[in-house]
């Protein structure tokens, strides 16, 4: 499955389970909007005032730890839990 980033105004839809405009389903998309308010949340109340470099370690650190969980599941191997 590919993300697609939602285009906003007139594209996206609250009718049926998938937004028109980006394809997600509306669980995902309130997900997503969960996830970046709780990183946004965290930088404000540690005060980041340099919120580019934070956000782009915390994209980083996911990418790598996503790319090594589907390595592992590829192979057999035993990751680390998510969510816990």
């Amino acid at each position: 499955m590919q993300f697609s980033p939602c285009k906003g105004g007139d594209f996206c839809s609250q009718e049926g389970t998938h937004c028109s405009g980006c394809g997600r389903s509306h669980e995902e998309i309130a997900k997503t909007r969960d996830l970046v308010f709780a990183v946004t949340k965290f930088a404000m109340d540690m005060g980041y005032e340099n919120v580019e470099a934070f956000t782009a370690f915390v994209g980083e650190k996911a990418a790598r730890n996503v790319r090594k969980q589907q390595q592992m599941s590829q192979t057999g191997g035993i990751g680390i839990p998510i969510g816990k």
